[in-house]
């Protein structure tokens, strides 16, 4: 069965130089991660995410759609990535999860994907 895993963290967890070094850390770990990953047939996808800044969100209602700059919730996390991998069952999907490198008050969402 394939999972998402999805990345959320403080929108503000790589600011200033502090977070620039806390960021090289956790890329380091992501790339080392996804090679783990990749090498174990485990991982189909993934990346990190630009900034929810950068994000244009489309939104219908009543048959009508309107652009907004930002993502759609408000909020102070942000999804900052992704890794779709193929798993046997929930539990392994959350052993690769737990491996997810976060930033202090950082979550890791599993959900499997909908198969129609």
């Amino acid at each position: 069965m394939q999972y998402m895993i999805l990345i959320y963290e403080p929108e503000d967890a790589y600011a200033g130089e502090a977070g620039e070094a806390a960021l090289r850390d956790i890329v380091a770990k992501h790339m080392a991660l996804a090679a783990d990953l990749r090498a174990r047939g485990v991982m189909k996808d993934g990346s990190g995410l630009q900034d929810s800044s950068t994000a244009t969100t489309v939104v219908t209602r009543g048959g009508q759609q309107t652009l907004h700059d930002g993502p759609f919730a408000e909020t102070r996390e942000h999804l900052g990535g992704y890794y779709l991998i193929d798993a046997p069952d929930l539990d392994e999907a959350l052993a690769v999860a737990r491996r997810v490198p976060v930033v202090d008050g950082g979550k890791v969402e599993v959900r499997p994907l909908a198969v129609y």
